[in-house]
């Protein structure tokens, strides 16, 4: 886009306000708005100043000064606020040396493409997650010295069957139509009452370009969802994590529900995961094919699953980066846990999907999927980490082992031994990072810099929740 072409949609659109939006580190988006008479050559060669101190990871205080440089093809109207708006994602430098800053989270995206290409494996790396959030019609919680709760409510809830209708709009009823816990994958309404609103979501999504291939009631009861979007290639493909997460949460508060992406908000049913699809290119070549690979796929694609599986449990202090991901991680609940690849079988931590197989696409469709992420994570880093341990796989041609293809739960307990797992909790996954790290910085694209930002801000997550008594351990142990 030219900045001619970007006045001229501002112009043709009524636009009152230009918003210019970054990423924090651990992953939320925050925004600065401007008018249009704002936007110029001068405001995309020199920025728009900002407080760096103020967001989380960021700078300290006595060198807060920062610059907001927006990407101009990334510019978007964005049917979200009342006032016609354009939002365009931006690239946070140093005012000083007018670098761009090394805790960037797009920044480090942007250095892992660049990486990449050097090191003449491929020139695109294609990613397509699967994020899952629920939609509820009630959230509350507090954290006190002396009390803490949380409460989630849900219409179409299992525990929600003898609900006295009298406490419902006036004149409704309680009709039944309930989900009962892991049987809410796909249901036609009226079982699934989350329909019209996910097709308002996918919407939305077409809005600003985000293209959507399924979208469906997720296994959780209580409003589990997945709406599928299309592959795109590493830094774009954040962005748009980060349009899929704003324009969930807004379209569902607009239609009075609340929705999260929280790995694991409800005892005893699936968590919520983010699956993420993965394959290399050259040009127009895929490189992750072979027709006579198991499963279909090179040696390159074995070479990377390698290296993910090496570096998983470090890869997943970016990619499930929270105390409550490791609540999903556990056996059952069709959680990969599991660190072996297998095609079709989805309690591995890599599956190869069949789908494509034996269609005339079969080589483009071609990738593999890594399964143990969930959808708190930050998309700019946790897509790079994958990125850095499947090209190390390639480069140090890292065996990836036999694959797996029975029930892992079902092993014996001598057949299960061997297998290794993900980290048990965010702790260890941080201790895993702090001990494998070097494939991460190749090239200058995770600094130690921001490798300690992350640790310094992950393990205080972990202090404090662990100082913090929790209701369960006063059924526990107030009366032992």
């Amino acid at each position: 886009m030219t900045l001619q072409e970007l006045m001229r949609l501002i112009e043709d659109n009524g636009v009152t306000r230009v918003d210019l939006r970054v990423t924090d580190l651990p992953g939320r988006w925050q925004h600065f708005t401007v008018p249009p008479t704002q936007v110029d050559e001068d405001l995309f060669e020199n920025g728009n100043g900002f407080d760096g101190s103020s967001l989380r990871g960021f700078q300290e205080i006595h060198e807060s000064d920062m610059l907001l440089v927006p990407d101009i093809n990334s510019a978007v109207l964005d049917r979200i606020p009342e006032q016609p708006t354009v939002a365009m994602v931006c690239a946070v430098v140093d005012p000083i040396t007018r670098e761009r800053y090394s805790r960037d989270p797009r920044n480090v995206a942007i250095k892992a493409e660049e990486y990449m290409k050097s090191t003449g494996i491929a020139d695109s790396a294609f990613f397509g997650p699967e994020p899952e959030f629920f939609l509820f019609d009630d959230v509350r919680y507090q954290q006190g010295s002396n009390q803490a709760f949380y409460f989630i409510d849900s219409g179409e809830a299992q525990w929600n069957t003898g609900r006295d209708g009298s406490d419902d709009e006036p004149g409704m009823r309680n009709l039944g139509y309930k989900i009962p816990h892991k049987e809410g994958y796909a249901p036609l309404p009226p079982f699934d009452d989350t329909a019209d609103l996910r097709a308002e979501i996918v919407s939305a999504f077409h809005s600003v370009g985000l293209d959507t291939f399924v979208d469906h009631h997720e296994v959780a009861t209580a409003g589990q969802q997945e709406i599928g979007i299309g592959k795109a290639t590493l830094v774009d493909q954040a962005d748009r994590l980060q349009w899929y997460k704003y324009l969930a949460r807004n379209v569902a508060r607009q239609n009075g529900k609340v929705a999260t992406f929280m790995p694991k908000p409800i005892y005893a049913d699936n968590g919520s995961g983010m699956h993420v699809h993965q394959s290399l290119w050259n040009g127009d070549t895929p490189l992750f094919y072979d027709s006579n690979g198991y499963a279909g796929l090179s040696q390159l694609a074995k070479w990377y699953i390698g290296g993910i599986l090496k570096h998983a449990p470090a890869v997943l202090a970016f990619a499930a980066p929270s105390t409550n991901s490791y609540k999903r991680l556990v056996p059952g609940f069709e959680a990969p846990v599991n660190l072996v690849y297998s095609m079709r079988n989805r309690s591995a931590a890599v599956r190869i999907s069949t789908y494509r197989r034996g269609l005339p696409n079969e080589a483009a469709a071609t990738r593999i999927e890594f399964r143990p992420p969930d959808p708190s994570a930050n998309g700019y880093l946790a897509f790079s980490a994958m990125l850095m341990a499947g090209l190390d796989g390639i480069q140090n041609e890292i065996d990836p082992g036999d694959p797996l293809d029975r029930n892992i739960y079902e092993l014996t307990a001598d057949e299960a031994e061997g297998v290794p797992t993900v980290p048990g909790s965010l702790e260890a996954a941080l201790d895993a990072l702090e001990g494998d790290h070097d494939f991460l910085t190749q090239g200058g694209v995770f600094t130690q810099d921001v490798l300690d930002g992350w640790l310094e801000f992950k393990r205080n997550e972990v202090s404090e929740q662990m100082q913090r008594p929790t209701p369960y351990e006063f059924e526990l142990y107030f009366n032992g």
